[in-house]
């Protein structure tokens, strides 16, 4: 799930997304997403999720600069690794889909 998203350097861009999966019907944190877009799928994104953002998150995430959204979008994502804390390591954007089917989101055992 998309919970937020950290502004670029560059202006109007996306720096990283934002992630989180379910745990015992929660949703928590599982870290962000830095590659896999374009330039051009940056700024969309980026001008998407601004339109999203809300001052009741989801979950708790602790980013300085990190904008928060309603979940209502699912990252779909490629990573290597989880870390000992329960992140991904590293992950890469593969595409965006609404959140329609809630049985298709990752779940964390």
């Amino acid at each position: 799930m998309v919970v937020g998203f950290e502004p670029s350097t560059v202006p109007a861009h996306l720096g990283r997304l934002l992630l989180a999966a379910r745990k015992g019907g929660e949703l928590v944190y599982v870290g962000g997403c830095r590659t896999g877009w374009s330039h051009d799928l940056s700024r969309e994104l980026r001008k998407l999720l601004e339109g999203m953002a809300t001052n009741s998150p989801a979950v708790n995430v602790k980013r300085k600069v990190a904008v928060l959204i309603d979940p209502v979008l699912v990252a779909e994502v490629e990573y290597r690794s989880w870390t000992d804390d329960g992140k991904l390591r590293p992950a890469s954007f593969k595409g965006i889909r609404p959140r329609e089917d809630d049985a298709a989101v990752f779940e964390l055992r």
